[in-house]
């Protein structure tokens, strides 16, 4: 008795069996499989490579030397403004800390790993216990820092912030003009993004949770 002829397999016979040992490999790596296909990239923060912060020396209200470096392994949102500013500070400032404590409300844990820092471009008129009584303003854990003329230039240098003094008022004081930027930094000091401050009161403090919400983890 002859074996039957072989014949070679047709195109769609080849296409099952590939398909067939495609899905048996699947079922062997088990929930892992369908995981890893559905992952998506990590988004790349809008401020990842650029220059921005670096070193400075500074002093909080108690006259306590603090560094950039005092801060790593911190989240870090970073303003500079002063203390004597008529409107725009205190109202960003205010929708900052009202954004942090919602983001707080709902993220706790990653909440406490990060420092609200305010620092002054005044410190002719900025003191120590200036700047402090300003933090007390808006609540912890907010820290607001100053220093010599020298000390804050160098910082606003290495935040890429400009700063001048502006025109002077009638009676006395004088206005002093700086850029508008809230950075938000991770714990190794590299910028993230910029948090939407300047949206006012009412859309301000829930963008600025969900920004944080976005990135702080």
């Amino acid at each position: 008795m002859t074996n039957p002829p072989r014949f070679p397999l047709g195109r769609n016979a080849l296409r099952r069996a590939a398909l067939g040992r495609a899905a048996a490999a699947l079922l062997a790596l088990g929930p892992l499989a369908g995981l890893a296909a559905c992952q998506q990239p990590p988004e790349t923060p809008p401020l990842a490579g650029a220059k921005i912060g670096g070193e400075f020396t500074l002093v909080d209200r108690s006259g306590r030397t603090l560094t950039w470096g005092s801060f790593n392994g911190r989240w870090r949102i970073v303003y500079f403004g002063y203390t004597f500013c008529p409107d725009v500070c205190p109202t960003d400032v205010a929708v900052l800390m009202k954004g942090y404590r919602q983001f707080a409300k709902e993220h706790p844990q990653e909440a406490a790993m990060v420092q609200p820092i305010f620092i002054s471009v005044d410190p002719v008129r900025d003191t120590p216990a200036r700047v402090g009584e300003f933090a007390d303003a808006f609540g912890a854990p907010l820290l607001a820092l100053t220093g010599s003329q020298e000390q804050v230039d160098e910082a606003a240098r290495a935040f890429a912030v400009y700063h001048a003094r502006g025109k002077d008022l009638p009676g006395g004081g004088y206005l002093v003009d700086h850029s508008r930027a809230a950075y938000l930094m991770d714990p190794d000091g590299r910028p993230i993004a910029l948090l939407p401050a300047d949206l006012g009161d009412q859309k301000g403090p829930p963008a600025v949770a969900a920004e944080l919400a976005k990135w702080v983890k």
